[in-house]
């Protein structure tokens, strides 16, 4: 679809977005204006609100040794961690990784209302299977249980997303259920019943979290237990590492379902979603198609976890190592990249001169005529963010023409 007939879910960007270092001049020089955002059609400019600062806060305190036993109690123990005998999972990570970056940004959840709007436009194109790359926190595996790939490589510049992965990972492993990720994740009593809840809507369950108080007597021994299992998982972890994971998950548990995208110096916007109105969010059909909306969505993202398919990986887009390693994996295993989650992050490397090499990186993944980037345009003067897809090879095309 062309420029003009752009529109939510498809299509390439605005005309102005595809104005890419060839030589000429953007004569109202929006790009660089306008930054992570695109103008509305009365011409209004938004500011760069997509930057944050990762949250660094302490862990939380290590109570008596009579307070674990009673919260042992209270929810009894998972099962213990999971031997990491080989070490393939740490050095898969290490061998695709290269320096990290800095942003202001927390980035625990997305600030991306419209991730959904994309689904129908996946499944039209029927792009299915694969490789999946992407960037960020767990917007990711919403994607992931659509499109149901064989492995996911979530990279980010920051190292924190590594270490939030890490904590999402060492969830998945304790949790059986939906249910019982969301208790540990907001720091909330699991039910007793839990056949009870295997089948429930995404709504109750949200209304289980937003009810009861926090389990305060079983927090130190969550802690304690999740930090014995993203230990075997045998990353290389500073107590630094550590007190950061403790801190993003304190977060969630003090935030709830209300917890909101953080940047620093500034509160949230107005249009930023809680993780709740993430959570029941639907793709414009009224099909809720957030990861937790059903066991089976659970379930899928569980066992990719389970078999180390879900590698998070410490990585500029436009660096020399990381997409390119990647790309290597991938090929060996046989396999095509079947979509790209891109976020906004294609405007911050066009905006600092690296979106060549970005082209140059994705132009070297093994690709098929349905793989697809996905992509967020934010506007703050239109209400927050619209997401779109885009081929990959219409992509390299349109900048090999300069356009």
């Amino acid at each position: 679809m062309h420029s003009g007939s752009f529109r939510a879910g498809t299509g390439p960007p605005p005309r102005w977005f595809r104005k890419r270092h060839t030589g000429r001049v953007d004569p109202d020089n929006r790009l660089h204006l306008v930054g992570l955002y695109w103008a509305d059609p009365s011409g209004q400019r938004a500011n760069n609100d997509r930057i944050g600062r990762r949250g660094n806060d302490p862990v939380f305190r290590i109570t008596t040794a009579l307070v674990i036993a009673v919260a042992f109690i209270v929810a009894p123990p998972r099962p213990a961690p999971r031997a990491q005998s080989s070490g393939a999972f740490a050095a898969r990570i290490a061998a695709l990784s290269e320096p990290g970056g800095y942003f202001d940004t927390d980035n625990l959840i997305s600030n991306e209302r419209s991730y959904q709007q994309v689904f129908p436009e996946l499944e039209r194109r029927k792009v299915r299977g694969g490789a999946y790359v992407g960037v960020g926190p767990d917007q990711n595996f919403s994607y992931i249980a659509g499109i149901r790939p064989s492995i996911a490589f979530i990279v980010d510049i920051r190292r924190d997303n590594l270490l939030l992965h890490l904590l999402f990972k060492a969830l998945f492993d304790q949790a059986g259920s939906r249910i019982e990720y969301l208790a540990l994740l907001f720091g909330r009593p699991v039910p007793a019943d839990l056949a009870e809840w295997r089948d429930s809507s995404i709504d109750r369950l949200a209304q289980y979290i937003n009810r009861p108080p926090l389990d305060v007597r079983s927090l130190d021994s969550t802690r304690l237990r999740l930090e014995g299992v993203i230990k075997g998982f045998g990353v290389p972890l500073s107590t630094e590492d550590l007190m950061t994971i403790g801190g993003f998950h304190r977060r969630f548990i003090e935030g709830g379902l209300a917890l909101q995208f953080q940047s620093a110096g500034r509160p949230p916007q107005s249009y930023y979603p809680t993780y709740g109105s993430l959570l029941l969010e639907t793709d414009g059909t009224g099909r809720q198609r957030n990861y937790l909306a059903s066991e089976e969505s659970f379930q899928f993202i569980k066992s990719l976890q389970a078999r180390d398919r879900v590698i998070p990986v410490v990585g500029n887009l436009s660096g020399p190592k990381a997409l390119a390693s990647i790309g290597r994996v991938v090929i060996k295993r046989g396999e095509s990249l079947s979509a790209f989650y891109t976020s906004n992050v294609e405007f911050y490397l066009d905006r600092d001169g690296s979106y060549q090499r970005f082209i140059s990186n994705l132009s070297h993944m093994p690709r098929t005529s349905r793989t697809v980037i996905i992509r967020s345009i934010f506007n703050r003067g239109m209400g927050g963010s619209m997401s779109v897809v885009q081929p990959v090879e219409e992509l390299l095309s349109q900048f090999a023409l300069g356009r």
